[in-house]
This record gives structure tokens, C-alpha cells and sequence, in this order.
């Protein structure tokens, strides 16, 4: 349900605070932060400003708002660690044929991480409600993870880092309904817009307008294809603000569908600030499902 004014109006106070700390997403397993009190000196221009930012961010992140999750640090060492150990069912036949340790072949390390910046490598589809995706990728040391909950129902929600006072995030999305894409290079601009307007209205097809994609840029990455595309579109808050927002998304296809992370960010923070950031998340996406055998680690549920 999308925030009221009043929420909105709320959030904005605890949010945008001078004294305050950012506001974002605890579960038990996460460190609460305290809100300290809005000094009395906040303007009614700049209280609206806050407003529309604030409602930015809970339009943009309310799935990762309204449904807690694990909120750790990662680290690229222990990612890269969780790449290298990834078993392959051709491994898995060697352990059991020659009765000794598993050999593991591995997959590629994220690289081109920049300083600063922290990773995950994380199985979508744990729950087995969903065929197992293996989803890496490097976001900012002081970003929030949020992961998809798990209940006796299966598995909902997805993969997300963010600083989501800022309205600044990056979502795991798996396009519904469309099957395995042989070569993602060889899609048009139309496939890529469908797609991406998917990821970012699924809450609802009236919380944007305008949507357009600016640029594709196709990319070889390890062996895999993926398609780097730019793209901008207005988003409709709860409280009827309109907010313009940016960002870049990576698209691939592997195992029975078509994957992708997108970024965004308000467009004056993308312009001014954030687009070296989103790029460099997104640049570092991999996604992997042929030939992977999942099933110790999801047996376990500790592959986090």
C-alpha cells in the first residue's frame, strides 16, 4: 500500500534530518540505528523538498521497506570464495565415482570491483519454488542487502542493496513469462524497455510515466552475454509527487528465462553523483544456472 502524505510527510522528518541516521530496512539479524529528533530550524521549502525525496524512496524501495531482511556485510573475499566453491554436477559425479573430496572447477571472481565497495554472492530460489539462480555482484560498503523471505509458502521478494533514504538502490528481477534467450545481444531496444518497465512497476502500472531507454550497450563478461542499458523515467509517488529518477541496468539470459539488475537514482543524484556508483554495480552482475547443482547448500539454507 502506497505511504500517505502524512507517512511520506513522516519519513521525510526522519530521513533527511541534519542529526538523524539513515533510515533502513532491520531484521533480527541487522543492527537497528536510533532517529534522533528534526532540528526546529527545517524551512517549509526544504521540509518539501524532503518530502518528495523521502516518498522517492518509498515508492522506488517499498518492496525492500515493508518486507525485512538480512541486512549484512558480504565482503568481495567471501563472495569470490562462495564463486570458487560453486559445484558443477560434472563434480559432483567425480566425488562419487572416485569416493574422495569434492573437486570443484569453480566460477570467474568478480573483478573490477571498486574500492569502497563491498559484494554478495547469494542463491535466488532457495525455497525451490523457483529454479536456483546463483546472483553475485559488488555494491557499496555502506549499502543495505535485503534477500527474498522464506515461509511455509515458498520464497517471495528478491535481492536488493540500497541507500534507501537516498532513494539510491539495486534489484535483482527475473522477467516473468519469458524463456531462455539464446544470444541477449541480439534483442532490440523494444525487448529491453518491456523488460525493464516490468522490473520497475511491479508494484503497480500507474507509478511511472516516460519511461525511455537512452542506450544499449552489449558486453561479453566471463562467456556470457549481457546488455548494459540506460534509461530514465518519472516517477508517481503515493503523496502525488513526480520524481524524475535514472539509472543503468544489466540484462542476460541463463538457465529458463532472462535475468537482470537494475540501478537507479533520482536523476539530479545520478548526473551529479551516483552514475559512476550504479554503473559499476551493474557492470559487475553475473548470473549463473547451467550446469550448477545446487542442492547441498539448499538442503543447508546457509549459502549467505
Amino acid at each position: 500500500m502506497a505511504p500517505s502524505i502524512i507517512s511520506a510527510a513522516a519519513c521525510a522528518l526522519a530521513i533527511f534530518a541534519p542529526s538523524s541516521e539513515a533510515f533502513v530496512p532491520v531484521s533480527t539479524h541487522a543492527a537497528r540505528h536510533d532517529v534522533s529528533s528534526l532540528s526546529a530550524t527545517t524551512d517549509r521549502r526544504g521540509f518539501m523538498s524532503n518530502v518528495a525525496s523521502a516518498s522517492a524512496a518509498v515508492a522506488g524501495v517499498s518492496s525492500a521497506w515493508m518486507t525485512p531482511g538480512p541486512a549484512l556485510a558480504y565482503g568481495l573475499k567471501k563472495a569470490n570464495e562462495k564463486l570458487a566453491s560453486a559445484q558443477t554436477q560434472r563434480d559432483i559425479n567425480i566425488t562419487v565415482h572416485a569416493k574422495c573430496n569434492t573437486v570443484s572447477y569453480g566460477l570467474p571472481s568478480l573483478s573490477n570491483i571498486p574500492d569502497g565497495f563491498s559484494a554478495l554472492t547469494e542463491i535466488y530460489g532457495k525455497s525451490g519454488d523457483r529454479s536456483p539462480l546463483l546472483v553475485a555482484f559488488g555494491f557499496p560498503l555502506d549499502w543495505v542487502v535485503t534477500l527474498p523471505s522464506q515461509d511455509v509458502n515458498g520464497e517471495a521478494g528478491t535481492i536488493q542493496a540500497g541507500e534507501y533514504a537516498k532513494g539510491d538502490t539495486a534489484t535483482f528481477f527475473l522477467l516473468p513469462g519469458e524463456g531462455k534467450v539464446s544470444n541477449i545481444h541480439d534483442k532490440d531496444k523494444n525487448f529491453f524497455k518491456s523488460a525493464l518497465i516490468a522490473a520497475i512497476s511491479q508494484k503497480g502500472s500507474n507509478i511511472y510515466q516516460d519511461f525511455k531507454i537512452i542506450k544499449t550497450n552489449p558486453v561479453t563478461n566471463d562467456g556470457q552475454n549481457y546488455m548494459l542499458v540506460d534509461f530514465k523515467y518519472t516517477l508517481l509517488t503515493g503523496a502525488g509527487f513526480e520524481v524524475e529518477r535514472q539509472g543503468v541496468a544489466s540484462v542476460t539470459s541463463v538457465g529458463d528465462g532472462v535475468q537482470l539488475l537494475w540501478a537507479a537514482s533520482i536523476s539530479a543524484r545520478y548526473k551529479n553523483k551516483t552514475e559512476k556508483t550504479l554503473r559499476s554495480i551493474v557492470e559487475s552482475f553475473r548470473c549463473y544456472a547451467d550446469g550448477l547443482n545446487f542442492s547441498a547448500d539448499l538442503k543447508k539454507g546457509d549459502f549467505n
